[in-house]
């Protein structure tokens, strides 16, 4: 029998070529596609799917608040209401923001792909749900989530939004450890394993092993992860460089004028940001 599964992403080139390369891999029914995160739970709901292709940035809610939102529901099922309800689809993140990977697999995610889509990897990612659908399989039906899992998704999803973060950061220049406000923070950097923190006045290392884990401690609407090796303050930005074939570097206002550059995959985020 075939998958059966859903398409949901923003963009609707998107969708149409992730439902394309599905086809051309074969062995995939698709139900139905939704826009945006309100329509996925609908959609879930309505038709049960084996797996989501699911994208993490839509408007209404994120992949991740999609996924929060039918946690949240069977976790209030009654024991009984859970046994006969439908089992969680696999999940299947579609992304141009790899910054999302490491908590796409905290949250159970069976893949993550990342955009432009590549139909190996769409290949692989199909595989990876039968194999999961397989491993999990009571008398050839997937058996639901066990309550404490539930409750262990539910924690992990919301530790980045639910954690306040803290107002300051330690930063150890030299042999000092310097607790800095987060508005002072021009960007920091990841260089052979080690994260650069720059303000304006010094340099110093943060001890966070990932970017990704420093992330998890600043405020979203001030700190974007420009490319795969940096995270900038919005706020000291200097200037919006153009640079070769339609992609840009970033002008910081710290004592060196550090330019970083734009991945391709956040050149969109960069013009949401300042409207060009």
């Amino acid at each position: 029998m075939p998958l059966t599964a859903l398409i949901i992403d923003d963009e609707e080139l998107a969708r149409e070529e992730l439902a394309y390369l599905l086809e051309q891999v074969g062995g995939v029914e698709v139900l139905a596609q939704g826009s945006n995160g309100i329509e996925a739970v609908d959609l879930i709901e309505e038709h049960h799917p084996d797996a989501v292709f699911l994208d993490v940035q839509m408007p209404g809610l994120d992949g991740f608040a999609v996924i929060e939102k039918l946690l949240e529901r069977r976790a209030k099922s009654a024991p009984e209401a859970q046994l006969a309800a439908p089992q969680m689809p696999q999940i299947v993140f579609a992304t141009a923001y790899d910054q999302y990977a490491v908590r796409a697999f905290e949250v159970n995610a069976v893949d993550y792909l990342l955009k432009p889509f590549d139909r190996a990897r769409i290949e692989q990612a199909v595989e990876r749900v039968r194999q999961r659908l397989s491993g999990n399989s009571v008398n050839g039906t997937a058996s639901p989530l066990p309550e404490s899992q539930i409750e262990s998704l539910l924690r992990l999803l919301n530790r980045p939004q639910g954690a306040p973060q803290p107002a300051k950061l330690i930063v150890q220049a030299q042999s000092r450890l310097l607790l800095v406000d987060q508005a002072e923070i021009c960007y920091a950097a990841i260089d052979e394993g080690v994260i650069r923190v720059v303000t304006q006045s010094f340099e110093g290392s943060s001890k966070c092993r990932t970017l990704e884990e420093l992330l998890d401690l600043l405020d979203p609407a001030l700190f974007w992860r420009a490319h795969r090796g940096f995270v900038v303050n919005i706020n000291h930005i200097r200037e919006v460089v153009p640079w070769f074939k339609s992609s840009y570097q970033l002008r910081m206002n710290d004592k060196k004028q550090t330019e970083i550059p734009v991945s391709r995959a956040q050149t969109r985020r960069l013009r949401e940001l300042f409207n060009l």
